[in-house]
């Protein structure tokens, strides 16, 4: 089970949590250079797994408390250890689609790289949202398995990848969630919603991006999907491993990698006079 309560394709071993480290660590600035929270404001991060963002949060906010939720037992267990001496941050075991708070609890909510597990993404936002005072904001980063661009393009690269947008579905999540964020936020009722892409780009010139995320986190995740993408027989070990090799041509001095984030804000509407 995943930090939501579903199946999760990448499982909880020590490799895939490094990753997560991996992923945290090299966007950092490009996710949250403009994630900070005021001074004694109390944000909800939402499905913190492992602590890979708390870590980020908590250091950049020093002066406003987190609440971190989880339903694995485990990996907040991870993520107490990772944060060992910020003393701002909490947790909590709760699933994110049935919280343990008062509803107007918290200031400001974060949600990253958890509704794309979800089967009814809509449902776990009213929840988040209900925790939310008028007034607050909501964020929301997700990523986009249908952004990847890569040279020199290979088929059997985009056949692996195709496998694993089919084992998040099967597993009920939605892998090319972040393009649908804006219509998402605002259907559940925020308003102000914004929505940026946050574009990696690799070549050559940036090797902490080549090394940080093409290597150790995007490719690392797909070579993760190899047996059960084959065993599924959406693909042969034999072009499931040339798709590999593609995706790290891409890394050579004369290749490039790109792929999309999308990082949406929403403001929970003051409540109408009564």
């Amino acid at each position: 089970m995943n930090k939501t309560g579903l199946d999760y394709v990448h499982g909880y071993a020590p490799v895939a949590l490094s990753r997560l480290q991996d992923q945290a660590r090299t966007l950092a600035d490009l996710l949250h250079h403009d994630t900070r929270y005021p001074p004694g404001a109390h944000v909800l991060e939402a499905g913190c797994g492992a602590g890979a963002q708390t870590v980020l949060l908590a250091e950049r906010s020093p002066q406003a408390t987190f609440t971190c939720v989880d339903v694995n037992e485990s990996s907040l267990a991870t993520a107490r250890d990772r944060c060992t001496g910020l003393n701002n941050a909490r947790f909590i075991r709760a699933d994110v689609r049935s919280l343990p708070f008062p509803d107007a609890t918290f200031d400001h909510v974060f949600v990253c790289f958890v509704l794309e597990h979800l089967a009814r993404p809509d449902t776990a936002l009213d929840e988040l949202i209900r925790t939310l005072r008028p007034g607050g904001t909501l964020t929301a980063i997700e990523g986009d398995h249908g952004s990847v661009l890569m040279h020199p393009d290979n088929r059997a690269s985009r056949a692996a990848i195709a496998c694993q947008v089919r084992l998040q579905r099967r597993a009920r999540g939605e892998p090319m969630i972040g393009r649908r964020l804006f219509p998402l936020l605002a259907a559940a009722g925020l308003g102000s919603v914004h929505v940026e892409p946050r574009t990696v780009y690799a070549d050559a010139t940036r090797p902490g991006l080549v090394d940080g995320f093409v290597h150790r986190t995007f490719t690392a995740m797909i070579a993760d999907i190899e047996d059960a993408a084959v065993d599924a027989g959406w693909v042969t070990r034999a072009t499931f491993a040339e798709g590999i090799a593609g995706l790290r041509r891409c890394t050579e001095p004369d290749g490039a990698f790109a792929y999309t984030f999308f990082k949406a804000v929403g403001v929970r509407p003051e409540a109408p006079p009564r």
